[in-house]
């Protein structure tokens, strides 16, 4: 049995007992595993859990469900990140025609294909290399695939975790110049949306972080608190609306399993910590 110890804050870890490893290697961005844990199958990137069997549908619909409903349209779909491609694949089934998925680590990609029970298959992701269908993927840097790119109705940010650490690539994709960008890259009525941390008082500081971001670049902010777990999700639009997210979701193609409008209308509501520090 392995055992993995990962970082939840200062003086604080969390450690998983990892049954079968069944794929490790390190990658030229990260050191990825995916293993067997009392929650499924689980992925691994630097020590981090990233998704796992029993969870991630929890997950990706916060991430995603909120986001769709905010959104004027839903035609073009641009998402960063988010190796497994669960979220292109439920981009498509919401309606979405053309989805670019960008992921800088084609190892990673490939390996969440071969090993995860969710997420891509190996024969649809490479419909989706090829360009066949409306998914396509491209392994690219995220930050030049977008000066290059067009516009899209929705902009997803799905990457491991902000953190502290200078060399981590990944932590430009979270600053403000990024969130300027994508937001120059969003239709009318468009949105940017991005996982942003935890609520928990303890380490809450890359929501904060994160919800002041989103208040200086968009002038509507839509925060997402899960309410069947310690995540966070921020969306953005440039113009200010006033919009009942949870009022729109009868009209939505994809069909939530994990969350409802009672849901919606709660994890709506942004924490007072964040309440406390809007401009």
């Amino acid at each position: 049995m392995r055992r993995i110890a990962e970082p939840m804050g200062t003086g604080l870890t969390r450690l998983w007992e990892v049954d079968e490893v069944l794929f490790e290697a390190r990658t030229p961005f990260q050191e990825v595993l995916i293993g067997q844990t009392a929650q499924g199958v689980t992925l691994f990137c630097d020590n981090e859990r990233q998704s796992t069997e029993a969870s991630q549908l929890v997950y990706h619909e916060a991430l995603m469900v909120p986001s769709m409903l905010l959104a004027s349209q839903l035609d073009r779909v641009l998402i960063i990140g988010s190796s497994e491609g669960v979220v292109c694949e439920m981009a498509v089934e919401a309606g979405a025609a053309h989805v670019d998925h960008v992921d800088i680590d084609t190892e990673a990609v490939r390996a969440c294909a071969s090993f995860l029970p969710y997420g891509y298959t190996t024969s649809a992701l490479e419909r989706a290399e090829r360009g066949e269908g409306p998914i396509h993927v491209h392994y690219e840097d995220g930050f030049k695939f977008l000066a290059n790119s067009g516009l899209y109705d929705l902009i997803v940010i799905d990457l491991p975790d902000e953190n502290t650490d200078p060399e981590a690539q990944h932590n430009r994709l979270y600053g403000t110049e990024f969130l300027r960008e994508c937001a120059s890259h969003l239709t009318d009525g468009g949105v940017l949306s991005c996982q942003a941390g935890c609520p928990t008082l303890w380490r809450n500081e890359t929501l904060l972080a994160s919800w002041r971001r989103f208040s200086e670049v968009f002038g509507t902010v839509l925060y997402y608190g899960s309410d069947e777990h310690e995540w966070a999700f921020l969306s953005g639009r440039r113009d200010q609306v006033e919009v009942s997210v949870a009022d729109r979701l009868p009209v939505l193609p994809y069909r939530p399993s994990t969350l409802d409008a009672l849901a919606l209308r709660g994890g709506t509501v942004p924490p007072r910590s964040l309440r406390m520090v809007h401009p």
